[in-house]
């Protein structure tokens, strides 16, 4: 069973090499021949040599057998199986287009599938890199992830943030570590032209959210004097509004997000304002109190993780937006954010004109951005493609 190259082979059904050979990178259970290579002879993380039925070969995945998505193509190359060299050229070509989109050195370097590494994410902050794996054959290529990190960009310092819950689903423990050289709680991280403090070690996800950056920049365009960030995290959107001149107002359920807002208020000179608690119910409050702002942002996490979550993570899409316009003065702007793979922008767009027409507002989207150019889509995983920001002008009908 053992080939040149000292891997096992894993061998497609007939036919099941189609999609594969199209583009895509995943391999479900469903599609191995598991007569002639059983599933249980593979342990989680194990690299393979993919072969159709006929004996060709394919390239080389990673496999856990325990999992519906049992491989994900990594080479295509037969002569260049994963290893410290492949991974070190995927990420020089990945930094080559990085660098000409976003000079200063801030951004996600690797994007999972969308770069050629499935499960593995890379965040550059300057001289440091966090990095995430979310499968198990990345887990076991650790040490040579970190060489090759090591071997192109020379960082003072690469820190693991292995405590996502999407690890879940490859049984993969959850940890934070430093992996190389020091990491500081706190490293400064640029954008658009003003500098912020990410909390590598404890924020969510990497500690920042690179992939609002470009509809960030957008926003900078859209006048406010009263400007509401709404799951602000740690207030990249009403920051930057209040650098530009507005009062800014922050709700997150999270108190250490807001304790991260008004010390980045502080650094920077601006006040800030800070609401803790759930947003339904903060944003209830303040139209009870009588609030008006001339411009919302919500940008929650995601409402639909799951398929089935669907109808339930919708309807919310659709209330948090609807008690946000209720916020907004007589002519108003809001910048509707989801990051729900599962919901299309079709169906975010009808929540909120069903949300407007509930509470007699006129809708007009002038403009639809995605995630940021640092997170490219590969056009065979239409998975790769998440992020909807809608930026809406609101009016009232009795304008």
């Amino acid at each position: 069973m053992n080939t040149a190259a000292g891997l096992p082979e894993l061998r497609l059904r007939a036919r099941a090499d189609r999609r594969i050979r199209a583009g895509h990178l995943w391999i479900y259970s469903n599609e191995i021949d598991v007569a002639s290579t059983p599933l249980k002879q593979f342990e989680p993380g194990d690299i393979v040599r993919v072969v159709t039925e006929a004996g060709r070969c394919l390239g080389y995945a990673g496999i856990n057998p325990h999992a519906l998505i049992a491989g994900r193509l990594i080479s295509r190359d037969p002569a260049r199986p994963p290893g410290k060299q492949f991974l070190a050229h995927r990420m020089k070509a990945a930094l080559k287009l990085r660098r000409a989109l976003y000079p200063p050195g801030y951004f996600r370097l690797l994007f999972g599938e969308s770069d050629g590494v499935p499960g593995l994410i890379a965040d550059c902050f300057g001289d440091y890199v966090v990095l995430q794996t979310g499968t198990a054959a990345m887990e076991k290529l650790k040490g040579e992830i970190v060489d090759a990190v090591t071997d192109v960009l020379q960082p003072a310092g690469i820190l693991w943030r292995n405590d996502s819950g999407a690890r879940d689903m490859e049984t993969l423990d959850r940890y934070v570590e430093v992996a190389s050289g020091s990491v500081p709680d706190l490293v400064p991280v640029l954008e658009n032209g003003l500098e912020f403090l990410a909390p590598l070690h404890d924020g969510q996800k990497t500690g920042w959210f690179f992939d609002q950056r470009d509809n960030r920049r957008r926003f900078t365009r859209y006048p406010a004097k009263r400007m509401l960030d709404v799951f602000c995290y740690t207030g990249a959107w009403g920051l930057g509004a209040a650098m530009r001149g507005a009062s800014a107002t922050f709700v997150d359920a999270s108190a250490q997000a807001l304790h991260r807002v008004e010390s980045e208020g502080r650094r920077l000179g601006l006040p800030t304002e800070t609401l803790q608690g759930n947003a339904f119910e903060v944003l209830r409050s303040l139209r009870d109190h009588h609030r008006q702002f001339d411009i919302v942002v919500v940008d929650p996490p995601a409402f639909i993780k799951r398929r089935k979550d669907y109808r339930q993570g919708l309807a919310a899409y659709q209330r948090v937006n609807q008690l946000a316009m209720l916020l907004l003065d007589r002519e108003g702007w809001l910048v509707s954010c989801s990051c729900s793979y599962h919901l299309s922008t079709a169906d975010l767009l009808a929540a909120l004109q069903r949300a407007a027409r509930h509470v007699s507002r006129t809708l007009r989207v002038v403009e639809i951005g995605g995630q940021s150019a640092d997170h490219p889509i590969h056009p065979s995983i239409p998975e790769t493609r998440y992020l909807k920001a809608l930026f809406c002008r609101v009016t009232s009908e009795n304008l």
